[in-house]
């Protein structure tokens, strides 16, 4: 059974190498995910979303950050060549597996446009899993004049928000998120956290924090059994 989950971002400037002007800038939240995965058990099985999905990665596997600029490794386990273009929460949950010295079972990516209903279904699919779940996921793009897309007066509410479900490990408050309106903001680790979601609790949890560097909303929490 599913015991304990983190919830963390899964951005490039995760990566110190690929934001070699930005490291102190994003060092608290590089350093909140680390902290958050770090106390899940392995081996982990992790939950993201992807246009490609769904999709399913094991090891053995590697890949680079190649196409993000900089030739830097990471392995989901193994040994192998490299795979040049695998999906970006493959290669985070890669590069967090080999920060905390742990295994990785696979990785699991959901499409984005991912119904609840369907991701309560995938949750209670997992909750049987005798691992740590990892769940990746990004929050709104649009924080300000710094952000990707055209800010959106509607990002600090809706992050806002997800902050205080995850903080109260509110299930039904996750399920109840808007698809529409999180596709709008750009928020596309919505599916992710339904995903979670629709893992039976009872749940608490023991951390949440939120960061928004370069105008992109980031959530990491750790959920676990009381």
């Amino acid at each position: 059974m599913i015991t304990r989950a983190a919830v963390v971002p899964h951005p490039p400037l995760l990566v110190p190498e690929l934001v070699a002007g930005a490291v102190a800038e994003t060092a608290p939240v590089r350093a909140a995910t680390l902290a958050a995965a770090g106390k899940l058990p392995g081996p982990w099985v992790a939950v993201a979303v992807d246009g490609s999905g769904p999709a399913t990665f094991v090891p053995p596997l590697s890949g680079t950050f190649l196409g993000f600029g900089v030739d830097v490794p990471a392995s989901l386990g193994g040994d192998p060549p490299p795979q040049p273009r695998l999906p970006l929460p493959v290669l985070i949950t890669a590069w967090l597996r080999e920060h905390c010295a742990t295994e990785v079972s696979r990785v699991e990516l959901v499409p984005p446009d991912l119904t609840p209903a369907d991701c309560v279904s995938f949750g209670r699919q997992l909750a049987a899993e005798d691992a740590g779940l990892l769940v990746l996921g990004d929050g709104s793009t649009r924080h300000g004049p710094r952000s990707p897309g055209s800010n959106d007066d509607r990002s600090g509410p809706f992050d806002s928000r997800v902050h205080a479900l995850l903080a109260a490990a509110d299930a039904g408050g996750l399920l109840d998120l808007d698809p529409e309106l999180a596709r709008e903001l750009g928020a596309q680790g919505r599916a992710a956290w339904q995903v979670l979601a629709g893992v039976p609790g009872p749940w608490r949890c023991s951390g949440a924090e939120f960061f928004a560097p370069f105008g992109v909303g980031y959530h990491v929490a750790v959920w676990e059994r009381p």
